[in-house]
Order: C-alpha cells, then sequence, then structure tokens
C-alpha cells in the first residue's frame, strides 16, 4: 500500500506528536508498505528549529535502506514565544510550505492520505489530494485542536472567530473518510464534528512496554546516583512544558515539602513555559530541572521516580490524551493526574494512580502526602499501572490492528483478505 503522511511534526522529536508519528511510519514502512511523510522540521517541545535543520529551506530525506520512509521536509515559521495569534502564523506558515510538496506527490499516486492534527490546517490540503488522486482519506486527531485554543484561552471564545472556527472544523472534518482519535472519549467527541460513527475509531497512543518497565528492586539508577537523590522519595514531572500542561501547580507542591527532608521534586522537559516554572523553583533546594532526555535514557529516568505527576489545566483532559501517561504506566509506578472525574483520563488513572481536581492544591498535596506516607499503595497501584500498560499499550498490538483498519478502508474487497492473508504469514 502506498501511504502519505502529512503532519506537523514527526522524529526526530522525542516527545508528543512527532514521537508517534515517526514510529507508526518507520513501523508502515517496516511491514512492507511505501511510506513517504510530508512534514516539518524538528522543533517541538523547546519551540525552537533543531541547530541542523535551521537552514532548511526544503529537504528530502531519502530512505537508507528498503523499509524505510521517505521524508519531505517543509519550512517553517516558530516563534521565540508563541501566543494565540502567534501560533497561527506558525500552522499556516507549514500549511502553505507544503502545498507545492504535496501536490507533488500526487504523481506517486498514493492510495492512502494519512492526515495528523494537530494542526487541522493541513485537512483542506489533505482532503484535496486524495480527491485528485482517487485516494482514501484519514484524519487522526491528538488533540482537538480549536477547542484547546479557545479552552485554554489561547483565542477569545464566543466571537464570532468562534462560530467559524468550529463550522470549518465540522465541514473538514467530516469530509475524510476515516477518522481516528486516542481516546474513547475524542471518539465521542467526534460525532459532535459531524461524523458517524461507521467512521470514527480508537487509535490510542502505545507506550514500548519492553523499553519501559520496572526496574528491579535495588537496581541502581542513574538519575538518583547522578543527583544524589538515592534513599529519596522522588516525585517526578516528565514532559512538554506548555500551556495545557497546568504545571504551575508544581512549584507551590514543592514549596508545601520544603521541609520534608525525605521528599525531592525532578521536573524534567522543555517548552514555553520552562522558563517561568524555572523562576518559581529557583530558590527551592528539595527541586532539580532537567532537559529533556533521549528516549535510550527515557527507562532511567522514568524508574527514578517513586511517584509520577500529571498536571493538566482545566477543561483539557478530554481535548488531549497526554501520551507521557503511556511511559508512566509502562515503569509500574503510580502517578497523581489533575483531572476532572468522568474524564477518560481520570477513567485510565483511576486504580493506577490518585486523581484530584485541576487547580486544586490543597487535594494535590494531601494525594502526594498519601503516596509519601503509603509504599505498600504505591507498589499496589504501580502493580497495576503495569499490568494496564503491558495489556493495552503493546506498540505491536495497537499498529497492527490500525493497519488492518487502513487495508479494509484502502481494500475494501477480496484484495483485502489476500492481503491480510500475507500478513498473518508475516507476522
Amino acid at each position: 500500500m502506498r501511504i502519505l503522511i502529512y503532519g506537523l511534526n514527526y522524529a526526530p522529536e522525542l516527545t508528543g506528536v512527532g514521537k508517534y508519528t515517526g514510529e507508526m511510519a518507520s513501523w508502515l514502512a517496516s511491514q512492507g508498505h511505501e511510506v513517504r511523510v510530508v512534514t516539518a522540521p524538528p522543533y517541538y517541545p523547546a519551540w525552537r528549529i533543531s541547530a541542523e535543520y535551521r537552514w532548511l529551506f526544503y529537504r528530502v530525506e531519502r530512505a537508507e535502506r528498503p523499509g524505510e520512509p521517505k521524508v519531505y521536509r517543509c519550512p517553517l515559521w516558530v516563534p521565540a514565544s508563541p501566543s494565540g495569534v502567534t501560533r497561527l502564523i506558525h500552522l499556516c506558515s507549514f500549511a502553505f510550505s507544503s502545498i507545492p510538496v504535496m501536490a507533488l506527490q500526487t504523481l506517486w499516486k498514493p492510495e492512502l492520505v494519512f492526515a495528523v492534527e494537530p494542526t487541522f490546517f493541513v485537512a483542506p490540503v489533505a482532503l484535496m489530494s486524495a480527491a485528485v488522486t482517487g485516494a482514501e482519506s484519514w484524519l487522526h486527531v491528538q488533540d482537538f485542536e480549536v477547542d484547546a485554543a479557545f479552552s485554554l484561552g489561547m483565542l477569545p471564545r464566543g466571537g464570532a472567530l468562534h462560530k467559524i472556527a468550529k463550522r470549518l472544523e465540522s465541514f473538514f472534518t467530516s469530509g475524510f473518510s476515516r477518522t481516528s482519535t486516542i481516546s474513547d472519549k475524542m471518539v465521542e467527541g467526534m460525532a459532535t464534528r459531524g461524523v458517524g460513527q461507521d467512521k470514527a475509531i480508537l487509535f490510542p497512543n502505545w507506550g514500548d512496554v519492553e523499553t519501559v518497565r520496572p526496574a528491579q528492586p535495588g537496581a541502581a539508577n542513574h538519575f538518583r546516583k547522578a543527583l544524589s537523590l538515592e534513599g529519596k522519595i522522588v516525585l517526578l514531572y516528565s514532559g512538554n512544558m506548555g500551556a495545557k500542561q497546568g504545571l504551575e501547580v508544581l512549584a507551590p507542591l514543592a514549596e508545601s515539602f520544603a521541609h520534608d527532608s525525605r521528599v525531592h521534586f525532578v521536573f524534567c522537559g522543555d517548552g514555553a513555559f520552562r522558563p517561568h516554572l524555572e523562576k518559581l523553583v529557583s530558590r527551592r533546594k528539595n527541586v532539580t530541572m532537567l532537559p529533556l532526555q533521549s528516549t535510550d535514557r527515557l527507562n532511567d529516568l522514568l524508574n527514578a521516580a517513586d511517584i509520577h505527576l500529571l498536571p493538566q489545566s482545566k477543561g483539557a483532559a478530554d481535548l488531549v490524551m497526554p501520551s507521557k501517561l503511556n511511559g508512566i504506566l509502562s515503569s509500574g509506578r503510580p502517578v497523581i493526574a489533575t483531572a476532572d472525574e468522568g474524564t477518560q483520563l481520570a477513567r485510565v488513572v483511576e486504580g493506577r494512580g490518585l486523581l484530584v481536581p485541576p487547580s486544586d492544591a490543597t487535594a494535590l498535596y494531601a494525594a502526594a502526602r498519601r503516596l509519601i506516607d503509603s509504599p505498600e499503595l504505591r507498589m499496589m497501584l504501580g502493580l497495576a499501572a503495569r499490568e494496564y500498560a503491558v495489556k493495552n499499550l503493546s506498540k505491536e498490538h495497537v499498529l497492527r490492528r490500525v493497519e488492518k483498519d487502513m487495508i479494509t478502508l484502502v481494500y475494501p474487497s477480496e484484495k483485502s483478505e489476500d492481503i491480510q492473508l500475507a500478513q498473518s504469514y508475516r507476522g
């Protein structure tokens, strides 16, 4: 199958959408599909284009060997201080710069055009490319970008701009042959965007349960040793430091444990909010700030924690599903998440961690204190987290099922059965 993947974020970005799109593209190519990717240079979560890509105008990264995607990089403007308006310009810069490359791909005649949101600005071009070539079209939603922009205050709610944006979102989303998203609640949200139940499916992010796994009791940990944290109870936040994360709760939480010598906080990552967070904790002796870590150090980092922290801004828990949760669960450590009851995030965390309302500092402190004082509870919740990850988040399981859906969409007749039979012999 010839698959054209179209999205803003891609490998070698280490977190978020780029990580999953990159792994999906590589996996599909390794299964014998012809895969091309139209994307931007890596810039996330630092909001700075990586040094080796800064000179980039357009660039083609050809597959070095069979079984690898061919990647087309398009120019991108990245604001130094992202805001509502500058984010829009940033997204539009990729949408416009990628048009000629997407037009060129129509000569290749893809059989499936697979668009990834964010950014939703790729949707019109993806639909046109599919229409011109007769390909099937698929929109995969990692974030409900339009709702998030208005709900989190990046753009003003309730005015003409909000109404126009929602109408355009519904119009383009409903035009795809298939839509998918990463949680059951978000699948339900597709109905409000004009997508029928027969066209919307669940395509969750996965965890690498083989690479990220609980460390053996007593095993040495590089981070604990390097930071002199052996014997401490470590509370870790690791991931993007942006507007949707609700990270403003972290500094007061660390301050509330300032006089508990058993406890230390580690905040690891990059993003627009990081400079502000650094200022908030600059005088805290019980906080260590770390840069974003490479994939080969992720397991050691996640195992350095006794307790993981997963704050989210109020209203974000059903608009986005934090991908970092998969690594947390795979590590077999409990998590404290801030989310309203009934949200998808709350459903997953329940029984595998503790849930507190967003922006409730008192409840967050109480949850942290409860886990700090109860190693038995930490162990019980961590075991449940690992069990959930193994049963539900296996990369091979998730991608094999989605590949089957792709084949059924593109080849709905006997050819689909022949291909799936070949897949069964292969896998």
